[in-house]
């Protein structure tokens, strides 16, 4: 069975095969992969002082994948020989339970680190997904996409966050 490399789900998110499928991808490119960085987005028990109970997640799934596939395409173009796979999961997220995962491959760990932070920056700015947030004392909508996928100053943030 073969895993897609960017995807919105209702499943459970894990790390392994997608870390898998970018090492065994990485082989095959110049100097091959010597890193795998991850990035594991988890619901958190707290936001803002408020007790969290859950989330939920939605999103317009074609429209969030083209914008997983842009953010590919952004990290070719920047880091040539790194690779990056993201899934994020939609509906409802309990305290603990992760709710994105980004993982970049990479010859050397700099540019691994480097497209790993850039892939969940601009997946906040860009990705159409919307969190609503149950608390023990009420709900509340988190604003989802901030930017325009064309908008080059927020390119450009995502980018000076990367290569701190």
């Amino acid at each position: 069975m073969s895993i897609p490399r960017l995807a919105v789900t209702r499943e459970p998110l894990a790390v392994e095969p997608l870390a898998a499928l970018l090492e065994a991808e990485g082989r095959a490119l110049g100097e091959g992969c010597g890193a795998l960085c991850t990035f594991v987005g988890v619901v958190r028990a707290t936001h803002a002082g408020r007790r969290v109970r859950y989330l939920e997640y939605e999103a317009f799934e074609p429209l969030a994948v083209k914008a997983f596939e842009r953010i590919a395409g952004e990290i070719d173009a920047e880091w040539p020989a790194a690779r990056v796979a993201i899934h994020h999961r939609i509906g409802r997220l309990d305290v603990g339970q992760a709710s994105v995962v980004v993982v970049a491959s990479a010859a050397h760990r700099a540019e691994a680190f480097e497209a790993c932070r850039y892939a969940i920056e601009r997946v906040k700015q860009i990705a159409p997904i919307w969190k609503h947030e149950f608390f023990t004392d009420g709900d509340a909508w988190v604003e989802g996409a901030t930017a325009a996928p064309d908008d080059e100053a927020a390119r450009g943030e995502a980018r000076s966050r990367a290569c701190v």
